[in-house]
């Protein structure tokens, strides 16, 4: 006789179990809707994962005499082409986990679809750049250690279940105290709810039931909680796309679009890539994509549309905290742009705004509070004018020096801290940075023991002359090699005298000096530098 925990199970039963959640979410996704507390949704929570289920639904519902590994195979894959929202993916890589730990088996025991649900906890977890507490993923933790301790005390699959789901609402449970939104709308997460039901339908279609309704009371938060919750409109456009036939590794999609925006989830199943992003650059974010595989499923929200058709009247006064940053070219203007500065000076070498540039943009601005980066040595003083001008309660500055300190700070800008929190931490980062740039001598001289003639190119290593030559390649390859091989990353910006594939023939060149570094091309728009580069 078959002992308890040596159970075995079917690829049948698996089906069912899904079809059962997706039953769940049907009858359920109103409710979870309910619980959106933010003013700017990511479109509804149910509705979301309701969708993504169907996507699974339809896929598995015509696999017949199937076995355990082509139900989680077929589930993981059509959840990911089918997920919407911020939800939807995390709910797909739950069930790519489920997938990779029932893959290759005919039939599982109730420990091994036990620890499949294990790793789709994980897969789940680790989609996300930034989790936080109180949200979906505080559940899902709770819900794979109640799974861990059935599985090690060698309970049966539906016990593992019933104890994962216990573990599952108590957590939830807790979610207002861990997240003070959802306090005020005295609510539970609406994602961690998802979750319960979820369970709720795998439990159900297991024992060969039909899931149930939730019967609970309505507690829909009123229209005053969605004025006072902070919004970050920063980022305004929700942008999701799947890539088919993908050639690329999940952390450099991550590292290549997170400077790109906030809400990044990326989620991978084999050849297929899922994006999630909430950025103020959709095309760009789309051309990354574009080069990893082929576009498929695009569908951008513009969510700074919706919040206003929510939110009565429209805010004129000043409010909150923001980014003057000056860039040299319309290209780093654009990248500065979208990675969160919400003003911009055009300013550079030869070009130096003046004080009173920067009071105008401040005084028409929408913010309550700037923080300034110069992003250049001749014009750091013009900043601090500006401070003692406006004063430090209204302004304060970050003394970059180069295009690498600038971006460095401006990626560690987090509007939701203070000013002086900001500064403090914007100026450790961009003292991190490191810088190289090439540029033509416009006379002769000997710099730092180096004999510089007329129109060479010369290169510099954090604004100093460290090189020079004949050639834009030649001073290129030997500056960054002053510079040690302790990179990963080098950003390359060109300037406005060189095209596109000059500067692509040059990161090539670079590439070709170290195999592991990761050479990235952008158009920087800049004068007199050809070249500004961000060593990482």
């Amino acid at each position: 006789m078959t002992s308890k925990q040596e159970a075995i199970i079917s690829g049948e039963q698996i089906k069912n179990m899904l079809l059962g959640a997706y039953k769940s979410f049907e009858k359920n996704y109103q409710y979870i809707n309910d619980l959106n507390v933010f003013p700017v949704p990511d479109g509804d929570t149910g509705t979301n994962m309701m969708h993504t289920m169907a996507a699974v639904a339809r896929e598995i519902s015509q696999l017949q005499n199937t076995t355990v590994s082509e139900v989680g195979t077929m589930a993981a894959r059509s959840a990911i082409m089918g997920a919407r929202g911020n939800s939807g993916v995390i709910l797909s890589q739950l069930l790519r986990g489920l997938g990779k730990g029932l893959a290759g088996k005919k039939r599982a025991t109730s420990n091994e679809v036990g620890k499949a649900f294990q790793f789709g906890i994980l897969y789940a977890y680790r989609a996300v750049s930034k989790p936080v507490e109180g949200t979906i993923l505080t559940v899902a933790r709770a819900i794979a250690k109640g799974a861990y301790h059935a599985v090690r005390q060698g309970e049966d699959f539906e016990d593992v279940l019933c104890e994962a789901l216990e573990s599952g609402k108590k957590e939830l449970a807790r979610t207002p105290e861990l997240l003070p939104s959802l306090k005020a709308a005295g609510v539970v997460d609406a994602g961690g709810q998802g979750l319960i039901v979820f369970l709720e339908g795998c439990l159900a279609g297991f024992r060969g039931e039909d899931a149930g309704e939730l019967h609970l009371p309505p507690s829909k938060p009123s229209f005053a909680n969605f004025i006072e919750m902070e919004v970050d409109l920063e980022n305004p456009y929700c942008t999701e796309f799947i890539v088919k036939e993908a050639e690329v590794k999940e952390d450099v999609v991550r590292s290549t679009l997170q400077p790109l925006g906030n809400s990044l989830i990326v989620a991978v199943v084999g050849d297929i890539v899922k994006v999630h992003i909430h950025t103020k650059a959709p095309g760009l974010v789309l051309q990354h994509g574009l080069s990893w595989g082929s576009l498929h499923d695009i569908k951008i929200d513009n969510m700074a549309e919706q919040h206003q058709h929510r939110v009565v009247g429209v805010q004129t006064e000043k409010h909150g905290l923001a980014v003057l940053s000056v860039a040299a070219g319309n290209g780093i203007a654009s990248i500065m742009h979208q990675l969160g500065a919400a003003e911009i000076i055009s300013g550079g070498q030869s070009m130096n705004p003046p004080v009173e540039a920067f009071i105008k943009v401040i005084e028409k601005g929408s913010a309550e509070q700037y923080i300034i980066l110069p992003n250049n040595k001749n014009i750091i003083l013009a900043a601090e004018q500006v401070k003692k001008l406006l004063g430090a309660a209204q302004v304060d500055y970050v003394p970059t020096t180069n295009l690498a300190q600038g971006l460095a700070a401006l990626l560690h800008f987090d509007a939701a801290k203070t000013l002086q929190e900001n500064s403090a931490v914007m100026r450790r980062e961009a003292k991190e940075a490191h810088s190289a740039a090439v540029s033509i001598a416009v006379r002769d001289s000997v710099v730092n023991g180096i004999t510089v003639k007329k129109g060479q190119y010369i290169g510099l290593l954090e604004d100093k002359i460290v090189y020079a030559g004949a050639t834009l390649e030649e001073v290129t390859a030997e500056t960054v090699k002053l510079a040690g091989s302790d990179w990963e990353l080098i950003s390359l910006y060109y300037g406005s005298d060189l095209t596109q594939s000059e500067a692509d023939k040059i990161a090539a060149e670079l590439k070709a000096l170290d195999d592991g570094w990761e050479v990235t091309v952008f158009d920087g728009g800049q004068p007199l530098y050809p070249l500004l580069l961000s060593l990482e």
